[in-house]
Order: structure tokens, then sequence, then C-alpha cells
């Protein structure tokens, strides 16, 4: 699963991907070169990088998405957590607020959401 954890560079190009795909290589070229200052070159060697991978497929000249961005971000928000805190999701947390305060908007949603990820621990 380690193929899902994407350079800086990969990033970014799967980020006109995603928003783009499906998508002609060559109008992939265009946006890359517009939007990240990349050479044709560069933006094939990356494209070629990313199929390794089967992130994305490159098929007649026409870039899809074979993995979702969520599906990355979740990956590598998982990777983050095991690597940096031990697995410790709270310890992420607190490392991410840092001294940060939250909006009561914020608070909520957060709130929310981990309700609805509880598991039901009852035996």
């Amino acid at each position: 699963m380690d193929d899902l954890l994407l350079s800086e560079s990969e990033y970014k190009l799967m980020n006109i991907i995603w928003d783009n795909a499906p998508i002609e290589s060559g109008k992939l070229v265009k946006l890359c070169e517009s939007g990240l200052s990349w050479k044709k070159s560069t933006t094939y060697t990356m494209l070629k990088k990313v199929c390794e991978k089967n992130i994305v497929q490159n098929v007649d000249s026409i870039v899809s998405v074979i993995v979702p961005r969520q599906d990355i971000q979740s990956h590598e928000s998982e990777h983050v957590v095991k690597r940096g805190f031990g697995g410790s999701l709270p310890a992420f947390v607190n490392a991410f607020l840092g001294n940060g305060k939250l909006s009561k908007e914020d608070a909520n949603e957060l709130i929310s959401l981990i309700e609805n990820h509880m598991s039901d621990d009852k035996k």
C-alpha cells in the first residue's frame, strides 16, 4: 500500500488530474505548464510514476483516475498518524491543534464526526 503514498510533485499532478479527469494527456501537459511551470517531459515523467502506482491510467492519450482523492488522503493521513504519533489519533489531534483555539462551529463539526465514527464497544 506504500504505492498510495505520493511525493509532493505526484500530489500536485494528481490534484490537476482529479480536478479534470478524464483528460487528454496533451491538455494535462498544458495545465501543468501553466499551473506548475512544468515542462512537457516533467509532466510525462510524473504521469508515468502515478501510472506505475496504478493511481491513474493513460489509455489512448486519455488520463483517467483509478484511485479517488479521498482514498489517497485517507491512506496518507493514516500513515502520518502511525509514523509520527505511534498510531495515536489523540496525540495527532493535540499536536495539530497546538495552542490554537477552535471555533464553536469547528468543534461541533469535529464532535459530530467523532460520534459518527465511534464504534459500539458494548459486549
